[in-house]
């Protein structure tokens, strides 16, 4: 791409990345407790007991409560602690795709929850390394600005990546600008804002001549043999819209309240003496009369007011109470989350369980849906590489497990009951002692052939879940 088009593209796509990153930058704000209470400290929650100038107003404390974190946390932990199992119909393939996806596989997918839920869509961007070897990796979703056609299709035509990196050799830092198609991607920098200096970003890369095996100089286009542009995009939803603007102003509002009221717990701890006919006029000596328990009073006659009357504040402590209560409880309805203080499910049957997760389940469901369609692409991008047959066509079966508490005595006596009517997958995939159910099965097929050993084929027929009269 020439450097003139390049630069009427960045400057038509910075008004939606700026509202994009806008949005995104208040999400981990708040993800990280820096509520729009804190604003004044820098993001920082401070008490200060006396912070104001007024006399009887002098606490201003400010004090943000982290429920952003805990709704989106509970989210991830609750999908993505136990990454889903992946089934192509092919063994050898599956341990080829797990072994790529790599061992961090769960901590990647629980960075990819929260990174949706607070930008409303993450990205994955996956290459081949020198060796040859797929890899992949998270990049941050305040760095990708995608551009999709306008049909139905909504196609991704290409990918704008920016970000700041800094160059050893002048150490000034400079804006990086990637531009990523089906083909290639081209390379750019600049300083201003305006993009009047931009210009291909000098040796890039490495060009390297396959024929003769020699380094013929640099570049700043890199070519690639995807096929398509190598990022894909997670959404939390449909909009891609971020969790935090279902219930901000409710978590704002708690901020309110609670941080007034506990600077009234300060202030109502300062009580104002008011004097009438005081009979002096310095306020040391008035101290000092204080302790001893006698304050001189200039009385005109009986029916004056002279004397020493109080000053302080009247805390509505019930309605304050009863507000913040029902602020909380509506936090964690429309955050679809569990308040961790209404926990109360012991010894509870598996349905008064399922109640408990019912909103935090139909969120997760819905992210698991729109996850589940982005992680068949990066799947079906590892079997392009691996040079498996039909990969664009080829079923993909995924086995999502959720992290949440089991009654595993109920779900144990019910499995026992249909587990002469179901196949040995079905049991191992319903097991709720077992994490893996391919492993499972692998693992009773090889207790079968220990026990009774390769003359009996019927043993091993049953554990792939077929029945004698089928085969």
């Amino acid at each position: 791409m020439e450097v003139k088009v390049m630069k009427e593209l960045l400057k038509k796509t910075d008004s939606r990345r700026a509202k994009f990153n806008a949005q995104f930058d208040a999400s981990v704000r708040y993800y990280f407790n820096k509520n729009d209470i804190t604003n004044r400290n820098n993001g920082e929650s401070r008490v200060k007991k006396d912070g104001s100038d007024k006399p009887l107003r002098r606490a201003d404390n400010r004090v943000s409560n982290n429920f952003h974190q805990l709704l989106v946390d509970q989210e991830a932990g609750y999908l993505a602690t136990v990454p889903p199992s992946v089934d192509v119909e092919d063994d050898g393939l599956n341990d080829q795709i797990k072994t790529t996806l790599g061992d961090n596989f769960s901590l990647r997918l629980n960075q990819l929850v929260v990174d949706a839920a607070n930008a409303g869509v993450a990205w994955i961007h996956y290459w081949t390394d020198k060796d040859g070897q797929f890899r992949y990796g998270i990049v941050p979703p305040d760095q990708v600005t995608p551009i999709y056609s306008n049909d139905l299709d909504r196609k991704l035509l290409a990918v704008r990546r920016t970000y700041s990196q800094l160059d050893p050799k002048t150490g000034k830092n400079y804006s990086i600008h990637e531009y990523w198609t089906d083909t290639d991607c081209t390379f750019f920098r600049s300083q201003k804002s305006d993009y009047s200096d931009l210009e291909p970003l000098p040796g890039r890369f490495t060009i390297w001549d396959v024929a003769t095996q020699e380094d013929v100089g640099t570049g700043t286009v890199m070519k690639h043999n995807f096929g398509r542009i190598p990022f894909i995009a997670f959404p939390k939803n449909k909009y891609q819209r971020p969790e935090l603007y279902k219930y901000k102003g409710l978590i704002d509002v708690y901020d309110d309240v609670y941080n007034g009221f506990v600077n009234d717990i300060d202030d109502v701890q300062q009580v104002i003496l008011i004097l009438t006919n005081y009979g002096g006029t310095d306020l040391s000596e008035f101290m000092e009369t204080l302790k001893k328990g006698v304050i001189k009073m200039d009385s005109s006659g009986a029916n004056d007011k002279s004397g020493v009357d109080k000053l302080t504040i009247d805390i509505p402590v019930e309605a304050r109470t009863t507000l913040l209560e029902s602020t909380k409880a509506d936090i964690f309805v429309h955050g679809q989350g569990i308040d961790p203080t209404k926990f109360e499910a012991t010894n509870a049957s598996g349905t008064a369980i399922k109640m408990l997760y019912s909103h935090l389940e139909l969120k997760a469901a819905n992210t698991q849906a729109y996850f589940t369609d982005a992680l068949n692409e990066l799947i079906r991008a590892i079997m392009r590489w691996a040079k498996a047959s039909d990969p664009d066509g080829r079923k993909i079966e995924q086995t999502w497990t959720r992290a949440s508490i089991h009654n595993n005595l109920e779900e144990a006596q019910t499995l026992s009951q249909v587990a002469q009517y179901s196949s040995d997958e079905a049991i191992a995939k319903a097991n709720p002692l077992v994490d893996d159910w391919q492993q499972e099965l692998k693992d009773r097929q090889d207790n079968i052939v220990k026990h009774d050993g390769y003359d009996n084929p019927d043993a091993l027929d049953n554990v792939d879940g077929e029945d004698d009269d089928e085969a």
